[in-house]
């Protein structure tokens, strides 16, 4: 339960008095912020704080700028309110990339689309290295269609010689899906969503146990 008095340190005096935002004995303001939940004080307002009963903590940014999401487990702003790839409890673990805990932290927060989250900072160093991809499920994190369009563009520009003319069989990250598709050393689009964030893949066994049937013998030289 959480504490009813608390100790006050005035005048080269120690008072004990009930937690409460103006002190009952000698009517000082203790902060302009105050929550009885938290037991918690403050006198910059500008921070915007407010109380997330679900939470279970007092947050900053304006109460108006979020909504608690009750699956994932934390207040998110109201621009992803039907926005956002739900993820049980994702904001209740650690940060990919720094491994601090996300919940409580200071730091912003970004959601990625498939709804992992980590740190602002982290995403913007992640993608300062080169990494546009989730730390966790290897899923898209930007719009990478421009990308795909320079992709393809390098691809058919590049000829493979006769002797890499074969299929190979890839799963994409971004769709879970397995396609075949032809050989290539730049990279391999997805059939179904057209996402080059794909990778290599051993051919899928139909529900008789067998290696389903390649529509074309990866060991002939054909396109």
């Amino acid at each position: 339960m959480p504490c009813e008095e608390t100790a006050v340190y005035l005048r080269g005096l120690y008072f004990v008095c009930q937690v409460s935002q103006v002190c009952v004995n000698c009517g000082v303001s203790m902060g302009e912020y105050f929550c009885d939940v938290c037991k918690f004080y403050d006198d910059d307002t500008e921070k915007g704080h407010f109380h997330c009963y679900d939470c279970g903590i007092c947050r900053v940014g304006g109460k108006e700028n979020f909504f608690h999401c009750v699956k994932c487990g934390s207040c998110y702003a109201v621009a992803l309110r039907d926005n956002h790839q739900c993820v049980e409890n994702s904001m209740r673990q650690n940060c990919p990339i720094c491994y601090e805990y996300l919940f409580d932290s200071l730091k912003g927060t970004r959601v990625l689309n498939c709804g992992h989250t980590m740190h602002m900072e982290c995403f913007s160093e992640m993608v300062q290295h080169h990494k546009y991809t989730c730390p966790i499920c290897s899923k898209t994190a930007l719009d990478m269609s421009r990308h795909w369009e320079l992709l393809e563009q390098e691809i058919e520009a590049t000829i493979m010689p006769p002797v890499y003319r074969y299929k190979v069989w890839v799963l994409c990250n971004d769709c879970n899906k397995v396609s075949e598709v032809n050989f290539h050393v730049i990279g391999h689009k997805c059939s179904h969503c057209n996402s080059y964030n794909t990778r290599s893949t051993s051919r899928p066994v139909d529900s008789s146990g067998n290696s389903s049937p390649s529509t074309s013998d990866s060991s002939e030289n054909n396109l």
